[in-house]
């Protein structure tokens, strides 16, 4: 039997098809619903949340449960910092 979707409270995503590509969307937040909703989902101080597309087309927030298996380690994401390289102008080809 499927686990039963625990939607995201006070929560509202939106794209707007006609916002330049960079925009993703807009995320309205109605504080009371939200802060309850974060206070009864809350695990180690977070609430991880994933925006979704229903079949109709529609944006969605749903509560994020998945767990890593007991004794693995995630790994964490890191940003490098990329340095820019001065070019003399001639081609490496």
């Amino acid at each position: 039997m499927a686990e039963e979707k625990n939607f995201a409270e006070g929560f509202v995503f939106k794209r707007n098809e006609n916002a330049p590509e960079f925009v993703v969307g807009k995320l309205s937040v109605k504080v009371d619903e939200a802060i309850a909703w974060l206070k009864s989902n809350t695990k180690n101080g977070w609430v991880n949340v994933d925006v979704k597309r229903s079949k109709g087309g529609n944006y969605y927030m749903e509560l994020d449960t998945w767990e890593s298996p007991k004794g693995t380690t995630t790994t964490k994401t890191t940003t490098a910092k990329v340095e820019a390289v001065e070019e003399d102008g001639d081609l490496p080809f």
